[in-house]
Formats: structure tokens, C-alpha cells, sequence
């Protein structure tokens, strides 16, 4: 018995030993090492940018110094209230047809980068780098640079210095750029409602000043307002330059293309953002002007250095300190939307390939485009070291290589209007139902402004 049981034995340990090795692999529990999961999707720019916020951007770019300061060149060269006002009308008509156009463009190119990205879809990368180039080595960091400095000139008069000294204002002006720069950079939703604040602040002035002159002119107080077209000029070429000045002054209708990519609701909000802003920059600037006309002569506007602290000395005595701290809400809410719309120019044309790779980087954090802010920055700072910011109320100091760039623009949408007409796919027609030869139209007699 003892034997049987022995022989037995090792055929069923045989037998479990086969059962074991036969056992599949899910049978046998296995310790699982983690496994590191790596997002591959593509990193962009994150839509933060609402219609309100979009308004905010065009109305705070359009509106800077100049209604504030020197206003009055539009006046000089018309030679009368009635064609000053007729300039001031036809000049935002002209805004918001150019506004459309860069609308009807921005949906063919669907990129931001502004009048780059569309240089490079008509014209290939060699024009759209030149732009590139005359634009944000030139014009951009100049612009941004005498916007700073106006705020230092206001700010340092809060101060106790001795004279005028330059140093402190370059040095307080620098600061400003470092500030805009970390708030453009840290968040494009703060710098949207940095941008909604200095704008309505901004209008809150202007509205001051609109309704003091209303108030004048119901108080019988008229001035240069009855005067209507007398000593109009005739002149072409002076009335030419006061449709630069003019335009000039609406310099910023197009900014929300610059952010296109970061738009809620583009097809929508795109058109809409510019032609609300555009049309309540168009009133406030008309209603300003009237204020100003109500009250002051027209030696006294062509004499004033600063326009509105004069009017303001005159209407709002002892509380006439809101026009300077005014003036440096409105020019730092200017320079907080440049910052945003400009900085996209250098960021899509390296995303391109046609700029310096490094610049078309995000920050994984917080969905900005640092590098391309901080050069912006750099090249603005740059100015005051080399001195390029003297006679900043001046407009005409900046170079103006950017008027080949617009011209160039209208270009490309009769080049569009051609080509899409022959060969546009029809869902596209679809999308976009609004003829393409309107706005290319509408917008060549603007050429003769930007190219004198």
C-alpha cells in the first residue's frame, strides 16, 4: 500500500507543476510599473478675448494723447469748424471701411500677425519679413516708446525735481514698458481687463470734457462754433495732411486682427469689436472737438501745448488735475493694447519660419507669447539710450515705412478678390457670404492719405 501511494505521488505533483506552467500570463498577477503619460497635442494661444474685451482693445489703441494734446492740427489745416468736422466724420468712415477690409482679410488668413499674415499669404515670406522688419524695428517700438515717455513727462510733474531733468523721465518711462510687459505676459485675460479699465477711464474723461462744453454752449458760450466754414481752405495738399492727422489719430482700427487667434467667436466678434469701436471713438473725438471749439478761440488751440489742460483750466479751475492724471490713464491703457497686438506680429512671423525661431515660443503656463513681448520691450528701451524720442507729440518722427505695408494690404485683397473668385471652394463662399471686391473698393481712396 505504502508503494501504490509512492508511485502516485509524483504524477500529481507532475501534474500541478504542468497546470502551473500552462497558466497564461493574466493569470498570474503582475506588478504594473506607472507609466508617465506625455501630452503630444499642440500647444497654442488660449481664446480669452470677448467681444466686450475686444472693443475695449480697439477704442484703448485708438485713443492715446493726441485728443488730450494736440488736437488741433486738423483745424489748422481745414481752416474752418465745418470742413474740420466734415474731416473728422469722412476720417472714421474711412476707419471702419478699413476695419472690414482687414476683417474680410483676417477670414481668409484665419491667423493672427496682422497685415504680415496677410503679406504672407499674397505675396510669399521675402515682402512679409521686410514688413516684418520695417515694422517692429522701427515704427512699433518707437510708437511705444514715446507713449511712455508722455506718461513720464505727465507723472514726473507730481514730483519735486529740479528743472527738467531727462534722466528720471527715461527711467520711470522704462519702468512702465517692465510693468506692461509682465502683465502681457502673464496673462492675456489680465491684460484684457487692464485694458477694459484704462479704456473706460479714458472715455470717462472725454465724457468730462464733452459734457463741460455742452454745459458752456447751453450757457450761451459758443466761440469758434458759429463761424461754420468760413476761411475754409482749398488747397489740396493741406487738406490732405489734415486727413494724415485725422488718420493718424485713428491709428488702431485694425488691432483686434493682430489677436485673431485669441478671439471668442472670431466670425462674430471680429467685425463687431471693430466697427463698435471705431464708431464710439468716431462720436467721442467729434464731441470733443466741439467742446473745445466752445470754449477756446482758435489762436488760443493753435498757441496750447497740452489743448485739454488748457480747456480744463478754463472750465474745471481748482479741478483741473484731472487732466493730466488723465492723460497718463489714457496713454498707458494705448500702450498696454499695443503691447498685446504688436507683440503677435513678431511671434506669427517666427511660427512662420520667417522670424527668429525662439520668438514663436509659448509659456506652457500661462498660453503667452513671452519672447516676442520681451524683445518688443527691448527695441522700445533701446530708443531712449540712443536718444530717439525727442519731439514725441510730433507724429511725423516715426517712421512711416508702415504706409508701404498698408497700401501693400489693399493690394492683397484685390490679389484675394482674383484668385478666390476663380478658384474658392464653394463652403468657403458659403461661410463668408459678403462680396470680396466691396471693401477692396471702398478702401482705395484711402490710399492717397496713407502714401503721401
Amino acid at each position: 500500500m505504502d508503494t501504490d501511494k509512492d508511485s502516485t505521488t509524483p504524477d500529481k505533483v507532475s501534474l500541478s507543476d504542468m497546470e502551473l506552467r500552462q497558466r497564461t500570463p493574466e493569470d498570474t498577477p503582475e506588478e504594473t510599473e506607472p507609466q508617465v503619460e506625455t501630452d503630444t497635442s499642440k500647444l497654442t494661444l488660449k481664446k480669452e478675448i470677448g467681444l466686450f474685451s475686444g472693443i475695449a482693445f480697439v477704442v484703448g489703441s485708438i485713443i492715446g494723447s493726441g485728443i488730450f494734446i494736440t488736437p488741433q492740427g486738423v483745424l489748422r489745416n481745414t481752416g474752418s469748424v465745418g470742413l474740420c468736422m466734415v474731416v473728422w466724420s469722412s476720417g472714421a468712415v474711412l476707419a471702419i471701411l478699413g476695419s472690414l477690409t482687414f476683417t474680410e482679410l483676417t477670414s481668409v488668413t484665419r491667423t493672427s500677425g496682422g497685415e504680415y499674415a496677410v503679406l504672407m499669404k499674397t505675396f510669399g515670406p521675402i515682402p512679409a519679413f521686410m514688413f516684418v522688419w520695417a515694422i517692429e524695428i522701427a515704427r512699433n517700438p518707437a510708437s511705444r516708446a514715446v507713449q511712455c515717455l508722455t506718461f513720464a513727462e505727465y507723472f514726473s510733474t507730481l514730483l519735486e525735481l529740479c528743472g527738467s531733468p531727462e534722466t528720471p523721465k527715461k527711467l520711470i518711462a522704462i519702468c512702465v514698458l517692465v510693468l506692461l510687459a509682465i502683465t502681457t505676459s502673464y496673462s492675456v485675460k489680465l491684460s484684457a481687463r487692464i485694458q477694459v479699465f484704462f479704456t473706460a477711464a479714458k472715455l470717462g474723461a472725454l465724457v468730462v470734457i464733452i459734457i463741460g462744453g455742452l454745459v458752456k454752449i447751453g450757457q450761451g458760450t459758443l466761440s469758434e462754433l458759429p463761424t461754420g466754414f468760413e476761411g475754409t481752405v482749398t488747397v489740396v495738399s493741406d487738406i490732405t495732411l489734415a486727413y494724415y492727422s485725422v488718420m493718424f489719430a485713428y491709428n488702431g482700427w485694425n488691432n483686434v486682427n493682430f489677436l485673431i487667434e485669441e478671439v471668442k467667436n472670431p466670425q462674430r466678434n471680429g467685425p463687431l469689436s471693430s466697427i463698435i469701436g471705431v464708431s464710439i471713438v468716431a462720436v467721442v473725438y467729434i464731441l470733443t472737438n466741439i467742446s473745445y471749439l466752445a470754449v477756446m478761440t482758435r489762436q488760443e488751440l493753435y498757441q496750447s501745448s497740452a489743448v485739454a489742460q488748457t480747456w480744463g483750466d478754463r472750465v474745471l479751475g481748482s479741478a483741473s488735475w484731472i487732466i493730466p492724471i488723465s492723460v497718463m490713464m489714457s496713454v498707458f491703457g494705448s500702450a498696454n493694447g499695443g503691447m498685446g497686438t504688436n507683440s503677435r506680429i513678431q511671434f506669427a512671423a517666427a511660427r512662420d519660419g520667417n522670424w527668429w525661431e525662439f520668438l514663436s515660443f509659448i509659456n506652457v503656463k500661462r498660453y503667452t507669447p513671452m519672447p516676442p513681448i520681451i524683445c518688443h520691450v527691448s527695441c522700445s528701451a533701446d530708443r531712449y539710450l540712443h536718444g530717439a524720442t525727442r519731439n514725441h507729440h510730433q507724429p511725423h518722427h516715426v517712421p512711416q515705412l508702415h504706409k508701404l505695408g498698408l497700401l501693400w494690404c489693399v493690394c492683397s485683397k484685390l490679389y484675394c478678390t482674383e484668385v478666390q473668385s476663380k478658384g474658392r471652394p464653394e463652403t468657403d463662399k458659403d461661410s463668408n457670404p459678403h462680396p470680396h471686391y466691396l471693401h477692396a473698393v471702398v478702401s482705395v481712396p484711402g490710399c492717397g492719405t496713407y502714401c503721401r
